[in-house]
């Protein structure tokens, strides 16, 4: 009878243990945190694993423990808390929320940060890979296919990353010319109101790097496009979702430095000496599809520029 007591105890123990906490002992535990559950950070993600993994850091390595918090302050603040008191040997932050939580969060470990938007001036202590592009090139590259001059912007300004590019796209409008109507969307719910006060405002509609925007991009896209109102975006597949022009960095590049960033780390690189790297794959993407639906004549220069045309 004591020992099946005894039994029942040890089981019930073993029972409230995290479903994530490392079932065995490997030489290295990784925290990765995504700023919110995208398709870019899950391929950037991916590639990190695969990359890993090719030099060596198997699963008998290396364990990984993931969270996708919701992109809401508290959330992301709760999710670190709970990463860090595993003690990994480095976090992995996905996106410029997911960042900025870890570095108030977890100040004695290393952070490699993945696909962020910095901000124009280095921050001492950030090291990764930025998704930082020249916001100039795609708004020369709409203008050149339209004489567009009032562009909304939808952002979020609960997020960092989509306000830091909100910010960018002012300065750099104004230096064309073009004037900026801001729409915030912080809710789904709120999206449509939203929208149809901007569509009678503007001429062309920008999409940020914003996890809400991100989810319900194709009915942004099909209301703008209802209006007669082209979208362009920086956003990892944003023509192929229906966007007239987007200049987007690649997923798959931004895992691959994340996992250099990490072996060096654990092979007792100083991170001191990091960098935090600007994206070297950026790429300007038309969509011919949706120019002649909105009839508009993309000209040959903004063609012979771009990397990608969907035909």
């Amino acid at each position: 009878m004591f020992l099946r007591t005894l039994y029942i105890l040890a089981a019930s123990f073993l029972l409230v243990l995290p479903a994530s906490y490392p079932a065995c002992a490997v030489d290295n535990l990784i925290a990765a945190v995504m700023s919110s559950d995208q398709p870019r950070y899950r391929e950037a993600h991916n590639a990190f694993l695969r990359s890993m993994a090719a030099r060596g850091y198997n699963a008998t390595k290396m364990k990984v423990i993931l969270q996708t918090p919701n992109p809401d302050h508290f959330s992301l603040h709760n999710a670190f808390r709970k990463v860090v008191a595993y003690q990994p040997s480095l976090i992995i932050a996905y996106g410029t929320s997911a960042a900025e939580a870890a570095a108030e969060q977890s100040k004695k470990m290393p952070v490699v940060s993945v696909d962020i938007y910095s901000s124009e001036e280095p921050v001492a202590g950030v090291f990764g890979v930025s998704s930082r592009v020249p916001i100039k090139k795609l708004l020369k590259a709409s203008q050149q296919i339209g004489s567009f001059r009032r562009i909304g912007v939808v952002y979020n300004s609960q997020e960092i990353g989509s306000k830091r590019q909100l910010d960018d796209i002012r300065k750099n409008a104004a230096q064309q010319g073009m004037r900026v109507t801001g729409a915030n969307v912080n809710t789904s719910a709120g999206l449509d109101y939203q929208l149809a006060a901007l569509m009678k405002k503007v001429d062309l509609i920008f999409v940020t790097e914003s996890s809400v925007v991100c989810r319900d991009f194709e009915r942004i896209v099909t209301l703008a496009r209802g209006n007669g109102i082209p979208v362009i975006s920086t956003m990892p597949d944003a023509a192929q979702r229906g966007a007239l022009a987007s200049l987007e960095i690649s997923p798959q590049e931004q895992g691959n430095v994340a996992a250099d960033m990490a072996v060096r780390i654990l092979e007792g690189a100083t991170v001191g000496h990091l960098p935090l790297l600007p994206p070297n794959r950026v790429e300007l993407h038309i969509n011919l599809r949706v120019a002649k639906e909105l009839e508009l004549v993309v000209p040959l220069q903004t063609l012979s520029e771009a990397n990608n045309i969907i035909h």
